[in-house]
């Protein structure tokens, strides 16, 4: 009996370091792309050219120069960072809300064609967006959303991908939840607004994060809608840096550095959320 205890943990422990190393590569694998666009950030334009993206630590040619050109030159990189997080708040917040609205809707209420409805969201979860894109420019060019922020962040507040996920979340919170708030003569505006949105809490902040990673990182969509140099986002602004007659590669990465810190700092803020919300979404339903 004691052999096979110690033969399964012997199993166990060499399961375990196989995995720790096979994440360990894993993650050196994801992090030094980033790793190697940090430091060329920090080198001149001509040393980007000849050697490209590495991660040698050659001091004597590293400096600030190129995050001094981005601030100070002729590029409103701080006119696109605000645009940027403006779409990306507005967006994130009407997102999250109006999608936990809509799942609350299908998870808790029984109504005519409501499968039929769900599985249409499911269905639009397959679909690339890239496809849609064109339907969506004629809504825009009718509704005069063409160049302007509205035409970036109404066609994406209610995304299937976060219906889906605050639909599985609100599976598993129990309905008597909802009784006995009725039977205390709650309203059904006031059981989403006083029970359920603080009970998705968590969900909110995962989905928070990545729909805020998504719209912050969108380059397509607001490239086809906006058109004024003034309300460029800051992936597009950045990409306005290449032309064919300069290609200023040297205060292009030190801009793709600075644009990595929001997104950095909000998944620190709320990783313990996030991982709350996506162990809760993925085992509830």
């Amino acid at each position: 009996m004691r052999k096979t205890i110690s033969k399964r943990k012997r199993k166990v422990s060499i399961i375990t370091i196989m995995m720790v190393l096979l994440f360990t590569i894993l993650a050196i694998i994801i992090i030094f792309p980033v790793v190697c666009l940090v430091i060329s950030a920090f080198k001149p334009s001509q040393e980007i050219i000849r050697f490209g993206l590495n991660a040698n630590l050659d001091f004597s040619i590293m400096n600030f120069q190129n995050y001094i050109n981005l601030f100070t030159g002729d590029s409103d990189y701080f006119k696109w960072f605000i645009n940027s997080l403006t779409i990306t708040i507005v967006q994130t917040l009407l997102s999250i809300f109006i999608s936990g609205a809509v799942a609350y809707g299908f998870a808790m209420y029984e109504f005519p064609l409501k499968k039929l409805f769900f599985s249409c969201v499911l269905l639009i979860m397959m679909i690339p967006t890239e496809i849609i894109m064109l339907p969506l420019y004629k809504e825009m060019i009718n509704f005069k959303l063409i160049d302007t922020f509205a035409g970036v962040i109404l066609p994406f507040i209610a995304a299937p991908i976060p219906i889906f996920f605050f639909h599985q979340f609100l599976k598993g919170i129990p309905p008597t939840f909802l009784d006995a708030a009725r039977i205390d003569g709650c309203t059904e505006y006031g059981i989403f607004f006083k029970i359920i949105l603080p009970l998705m809490a968590p969900a909110f902040a995962s989905m928070g994060i990545y729909q805020g990673m998504i719209s912050w990182n969108n380059f397509l969509w607001p490239l086809i809608v906006l058109k004024s140099a003034d309300k460029l986002t800051l992936p597009i602004g950045l990409s306005t840096l290449l032309t064919p007659y300069s290609s200023n590669y040297d205060i292009l990465l030190a801009g793709s550095v600075t644009a990595i810190v929001p997104i950095f700092i909000l998944f620190l803020l709320f990783q313990r959320y996030f991982i709350a919300g996506m162990t809760a979404g993925g085992v509830k339903g």
